[in-house]
């Protein structure tokens, strides 16, 4: 498999991600890199996210995840390889969406 490799990727954040401008951060990053996927807020205070892209973009993408926003800290970003259905609850029509708080 190349680097260039079409990949899907399952993250989960936590610290101080939430209410500081994180999902903002994420979705700006991501349409900078061509990023496909969405990012929401989870009720247990986490941030969770999926991307999916050319296997270097997405290394990019969760190295941006891992710094965050200026008032974020981050304590574990955790990840996991995904699947094409993760991607299906983003929006219809959109690359990278914002969703609600699970």
């Amino acid at each position: 498999m190349s680097d260039a490799a079409h990949i899907v990727r399952h993250i989960s954040v936590r610290g101080r991600v939430q209410g500081v401008g994180y999902r903002a951060f994420v979705e700006c990053e991501a349409l900078k890199h061509g990023v496909e996927g969405w990012v929401r807020n989870r009720s247990d205070g986490a941030v969770e996210a999926v991307f999916a892209g050319p296997r270097d973009v997405v290394a990019a993408m969760i190295e941006a995840c891992r710094r965050g926003p200026f008032a974020a800290r981050i304590d574990v970003l955790d990840q996991r390889e995904g699947r094409a259905d993760d991607l299906k609850p983003r929006r219809p029509g959109e690359l990278f969406s914002v969703l609600a708080t699970a």
